[in-house]
């Protein structure tokens, strides 16, 4: 299993541009695989990643997730060639459909038929991720189109997928799945099953399964559970998040972080291994009052889960 760490905004306050590019050099040195970047209401991630790329020479670099509701697919699919060629291949564009309140609340569109939105969306950004064309007649996109840009390997697609079908295109049309706040149980008995199968019916290599927890390395697990409760409280209040909680017979995002001392850490990041996550995406969340000596703290454990691999 990869190790990556979430940088800017999902992983504090300070998401400005030189702060993220100095996370995403800080990750390199620290060893890790990978950093991944949300493109919530701050910076544009794959501007920020692009930024990030020409600072780091080793590092993979990640959305998780850039909304597909407001980008054409077309105009993602050029932005996203566009990073991959930034980074030298080292970018995996993660999508998702962001969730309603968002969707109709702020930007003014529907989200009535998000899953059928997502397919057809695939099915003009992937032929033009892989191939630079694509010719598709839909109810909802009309594109013949082609893309020049010369990216040096094939880019990989995850999408956001949570529901039995999301996870079915994940696995036949994309190259995996990204998912935010999904527990162990939940993704040993739904999420990884479902996307496997999709994609050995289809014919298709072993798909990425790319999981995002929060992570505190704490001798006092009440106090992590709690602050975890109120930092994360709002993801337990999606409708996609909270199905996903209720699955996992969790009360709410306190009873998915992984939190305990470094061995109790590294037997869950573990356990994430065995039961086939390819790639974790670690978001840091601090402990106490000693904010910054709690965030070392996970950090040097995930650190030392690194190299003990």
């Amino acid at each position: 299993m990869q190790v990556g760490i979430g940088i800017g905004e999902i992983a504090g306050p300070d998401a400005g541009l030189e702060a993220m590019v100095e996370q995403a050099r800080a990750a390199e040195a620290d060893g890790f695989d990978s950093a991944w970047v949300a493109n919530i209401f701050g910076l544009d991630a794959m501007t920020a990643v692009t930024v990030c790329a020409r600072e780091t020479t080793t590092l993979k670099l990640g959305t998780a997730v850039v909304p597909s509701y407001p980008r054409h697919p077309m105009a993602m699919a050029q932005q996203a060639l566009s990073t991959q060629v930034a980074t030298k291949g080292r970018f995996t564009l993660g999508i998702g459909l962001s969730h309603q309140v968002v969707i109709e609340g702020m930007f003014g569109m529907s989200y009535a038929k998000s899953y059928s939105h997502m397919k057809e969306y695939l099915q003009v950004l992937m032929p033009l991720v892989h191939e630079g064309k694509v010719s598709h007649q839909g109810p909802l996109y009309s594109v013949n189109g082609r893309l020049s840009v010369r990216h040096p390997t094939q880019l990989p697609v995850v999408i956001a997928a949570l529901a039995p079908k999301m996870l079915a295109l994940a696995g036949t049309v994309a190259d995996g799945t990204v998912t935010w706040m999904v527990g162990p149980k939940t993704l040993e008995s739904h999420t990884i099953p479902r996307l496997n199968e999709a994609a050995a019916a289809a014919g298709r290599p072993t798909p990425k399964v790319v999981v995002g927890l929060p992570v505190a390395v704490t001798d006092d697990v009440e106090a992590a559970r709690a602050k975890a409760a109120r930092g994360f409280q709002t993801y337990g209040m999606l409708p996609s998040y909270r199905a996903m909680l209720d699955r996992e017979g969790a009360k709410g995002p306190a009873d998915v972080a992984i939190v305990g001392d470094a061995d109790a850490v590294g037997e869950q990041l573990g356990k994430l291994a065995e039961i086939g996550v390819t790639d974790f995406q670690a978001v840091p969340f601090p402990v106490g009052e000693d904010k910054p000596a709690s965030l070392a703290r996970t950090r040097e454990a995930l650190v030392a889960y690194l190299k003990s691999r």
